[in-house]
């Protein structure tokens, strides 16, 4: 088998690809991967360290608008894990033009390649915030939820999510689409609000809360995230969407304190500043589809994951030091 994992360098794709390469996912042991990544900001090969030596593992610096490779990148591939994206609300915010030219311009592009090249399954990860917004007391979204994204950066996606499935149902390609809820663990960019609260509490300095705090996420640790992704790519059916969540939902504010518990500072580290334009309010997602068809389950614990990644922070130190 041979996988091709864009974005591969990143947050949420580095950790795919090193359990991918060291065997954690059943369906995929003993496939060459392929990495394709940018390098942006936000991408780094380092985060592949621990697996650029394995033979079974190429890497591909390149951006995925660009036709040519990505014809020869996919040329002979079973598998896509499509994970290139921007995917910062406050930089779509303040410029949109790169979310929509990497997030759909590219993903059509990957997609017109997939389909020239006859690629056996094309996962496409995407986010629970293209459903939008949730009151507090709203039920959970399933996967027929309508979309109605509010940042530039969810309308961007939300328009890959329709692109992708479009070429399922247009040309036969088979794609399967997830969506995840917020994300943490280690290797992530300090520009989210865990990495960006702990790399700056780390060095003394304030963290930012928008606005009244109130605002409900829901979390889910990097290593349950790729799992549900794995379970996708092994056996989810074309044309079908699954959501990948959590369960552990928690306002802003609580999340605050308990990284200023885990640290070992006390609310005068806390920054109230303007909330964010179009700040949705909750996310909150129903799993029970991927659960039931394809016994996802997450297993860390939210606090156990939280307090690891706060340690990985604290021993990688500076790692980052201009997203902070």
């Amino acid at each position: 088998m041979r996988i091709v994992v864009t974005g591969g360098a990143g947050f949420i794709g580095s950790n795919f690809v090193r359990h991918a390469v060291q065997g954690a996912y059943p369906a995929l042991t003993g496939a060459d991967v392929v990495v394709l990544d940018k390098l942006t900001y936000a991408g780094r090969k380092e985060n592949l360290t621990p697996v650029l030596d394995n033979p079974s593992l190429r890497f591909v610096e390149g951006d995925i608008c660009d036709a040519s490779l990505m014809r020869d990148v996919l040329r002979d591939s079973d598998l896509v894990v499509h994970f290139a994206a921007e995917s910062h609300v406050d930089r779509s915010i303040s410029g949109a033009e790169e979310f929509v030219r990497t997030n759909v311009l590219g993903t059509q592009t990957l997609l017109s390649a997939a389909l020239e090249a006859g690629v056996g399954k094309f996962v496409h990860v995407s986010t629970d915030e293209v459903y939008g917004s949730l009151d507090a007391e709203g039920t959970p979204w399933t996967e027929e939820a309508p979309l109605s994204p509010n940042s530039p950066y969810a309308a961007s996606k939300a328009s890959s999510d329709l692109m992708a499935l479009a070429f399922q149902r247009t040309h036969g390609l088979p794609v399967c689409v997830t969506r995840g809820s917020n994300t943490y663990g280690p290797y992530q960019y300090p520009e989210k609000i865990i990495p960006l609260f702990v790399s700056r509490l780390l060095a003394g300095r304030q963290v930012p809360l928008y606005g009244d705090g109130t605002h409900v996420r829901d979390w889910l640790h990097v290593d349950d995230h790729c799992q549900g992704i794995a379970l996708v790519a092994a056996g989810g059916e074309p044309g079908e969407v699954y959501n990948v969540g959590g369960g552990t939902e928690l306002t802003n504010r609580a999340l605050t304190g308990r990284l200023l518990d885990l640290l070992g500072k006390d609310t005068s580290m806390v920054e109230r500043v303007t909330d964010r334009k179009g700040h949705d309010r909750r996310y909150a997602m129903d799993i029970s589809k991927i659960s039931g068809a394809l016994g996802y389950k997450p297993a860390v614990p939210f606090d156990d994951g939280l307090a690891a990644t706060v340690d990985w922070y604290r021993q990688h130190h500076g790692l980052w030091a201009d997203g902070a």
